[in-house]
């Protein structure tokens, strides 16, 4: 492999250490030196004049859902062109390690927004492994782009070891050789150095297909006793529990909490989704705030949320979207497949008018802030609608806003395509988030939700939060912080080999342009998807912001634009054990 000599860059290395300018030598896929003074080049390296970029560890996204998009394109370019490095798949429940093609794919479609023919095509045409030894083999037989690292998924395991109609099906308890048979899959699972284990409480995530369609995932019909079992194992050897709360009620995420406890015995590593400064409920933050310092202080936990750094907007085509699944009516819709038979639906009386007694019901559980006067139509048949709020159409017709919005999916479907902004929409209380100590930067949902959301940048827009408050000379982080919370700090509480640039370490590097942390990070566009026809995703693209990426010594993105090999050549990026616990 080839000899690179990055000159005069300032370093952050992945700790709080204060950043310096400096040179770096990658040989041979590692980094080789690290230089105060400006290095010689040798005959024939490669020279990168580095002056006024930053050079950064790879970031590391450790929420994602790319078990399926990995299979097809496993480049993942649309995340590592935004110097992401390494990421983790088996999230919210949801793994390939262990399962039947057909009950994996009505298990990852819906609730995550990708079009089941694909997931299933997919799996069918690839899926030859029936454990996690064996599919992390097959993991690093793909040439991939960035290192991956992965949990096991309890929906998965509970559906293979029950069989699906059964883990479906309410007060349906396993056995105890049923609990022994999920406890070997987890054991098997970390063994082969999986993270630990994902769960998922929340029951809008629903089902897709025809067999079992709209019901929650098997996770969700388990008892906190089936998990407590599970989490034994995860105790005893030090793993992590990765978990979504049932935000349905106030008392679920308390169960996670005291799953963290460490008093009288062994602290458990414990994650869960997500703090974010809601529009329906501005206060919520603090209190999360307060209960995640409480939970590691008093109760001698080791327990974080997940946190993005930016604002949490989404897309909507129609009613296609994950938030319609908070209320029952919202999710008889997502029921139907038929678009037409889901426009004859919008204009039933009846629904209608439980609609919208549902979306006004100021008691019923939610995350969305269902305000419609908070939306812009960014796409529709009749142009022009586009630009206008839901709420602006409704007063041009002299109607409720809620009769707007079912009149326009009557009339156009899935074709009629809105933009809102959901959480962190306030910058001082967004700085506030992600300066907690309880909280670790990330939550992407990158490879779900295609159509949706797109916080594939998420570093990128941390760094910017940070630097634009120096600039404005109203500091809140340090710029080491800021990566340290990217980089370092995911890796060493995720327990994997990433997220530092030291010497006799894997090249796993990032050089960014300063000057271009600015709002292109927000520029959103649409892109085909590799291996799915007609289907756009919305993605975001600042490629003159990232000058380079190097993963394990080998460029990987040039100029801001994947390099021809990524994906192609084997090299980059390989499966990352789990080095905590045993």
């Amino acid at each position: 492999m080839a000899e690179t000599l990055i000159k005069q860059a300032r370093i952050f290395d992945g700790s709080t250490n204060p950043s310096f300018i400096g040179d770096v030598r990658i040989k041979d896929g590692i980094v080789e030196t690290i230089s105060k003074t400006e290095l010689s080049a040798k005959p024939g390296e490669t020279v990168i004049d580095a002056k006024g970029q930053w050079l950064t560890p790879g970031f590391i996204d450790f929420h994602t859902h790319y078990d399926a998009e990995i299979e097809m394109a496993p480049d993942l370019s649309e995340s590592v062109r935004h110097g992401i490095t390494t990421i983790s798949l088996g999230s919210c429940s949801l793994s390939l390690a262990v399962g039947d093609p057909t009950d994996l794919a009505d298990m990852f479609s819906r609730v995550e927004a990708i079009p089941r023919k694909n997931v299933l095509s997919i799996l069918e045409s690839k899926k030859n492994w029936n454990s996690a030894i064996e599919y992390k083999k097959h993991l690093n037989d793909l040439p991939l782009g960035p290192n991956v690292t992965s949990f096991a998924g309890h929906s998965a395991i509970r559906a293979h070891v029950m069989g699906l109609e059964r883990s479906l099906t309410k007060g349906e308890k396993p056995t105890k050789e049923e609990l022994e048979k999920m406890n070997q899959h987890l054991e098997e699972a970390l063994d082969a150095g999986f993270m630990g284990l994902s769960i998922n409480t929340l029951v809008w995530d629903k089902m897709d297909g025809s067999r079992f369609r709209s019901r929650p995932l098997p996770s969700t019909f388990a008892n906190w006793s089936e998990y407590e079992f599970l989490n034994k194992t995860l105790r005893k050897r030090g793993k992590i529990f990765q978990g979504v709360p049932n935000v349905s009620t106030k008392i679920n995420v308390l169960m996670f909490l005291k799953e963290a406890f460490g008093i009288f015995r062994k602290p458990l590593k414990t994650t869960i989704i997500s703090l974010m400064d809601v529009k329906f409920d501005p206060g919520l933050y603090k209190l999360l705030g307060v209960i995640g310092r409480i939970t590691n202080k008093l109760f001698r936990s080791d327990f974080r949320f997940q946190a993005l750094p930016e604002p949490f907007d989404l897309y909507a085509d129609g009613m296609d979207v994950v938030v319609f699944e908070e209320f029952a009516a919202g999710a008889k819709a997502n029921h139907i497949e038929d678009e037409l038979e889901r426009k004859t639906l919008m204009k039933d009386p009846n629904y209608r008018s439980w609609f919208k007694r549902q979306w006004t019901n100021w008691f019923l559980p939610r995350v969305f802030h269902r305000n419609f006067r908070e939306t812009k139509i960014v796409d529709a048949p009749d142009k022009s609608l586009i630009g206008k709020s839901i709420d602006d159409v409704a007063k041009e017709r002299g109607v409720h806003s809620v009769t707007a919005f079912l009149d326009l999916v009557a009339e156009h479907g899935n074709k009629v395509r809105w933009y809102t902004v959901m959480a962190n929409h306030r910058k001082e209380p967004l700085q506030k988030i992600v300066s907690y100590p309880d909280i670790l930067i990330g939550f992407s949902d990158a490879g779900a939700h295609l159509r949706g959301m797109a916080h594939y940048n998420f570093p990128l827009r941390m760094l910017k939060l940070v630097r634009d408050a120096e600039l404005e000379n109203k500091p809140f982080m340090s710029i080491e912080r800021a990566v340290h919370r990217l980089t370092g700090e995911i890796g060493d509480w995720f327990g994997i080999d990433a997220g530092y640039i030291k010497e006799g370490k894997r090249a796993d590097l990032v050089l960014i342009d300063p000057n271009k942390l600015d709002e292109s990070l927000a520029k959103d566009v649409e892109a085909p998807m590799p291996f799915m026809e007609d289907f756009k995703r919305w993605v975001r693209r600042n490629d003159d912001t990232i000058k380079k990426v190097f993963i394990n010594g080998k460029l990987a993105v040039d100029g801001g634009k994947p390099v021809s090999g990524l994906g192609k050549e084997r090299g980059y990026g390989r499966f990352l054990e789990s080095q905590i616990g045993a």
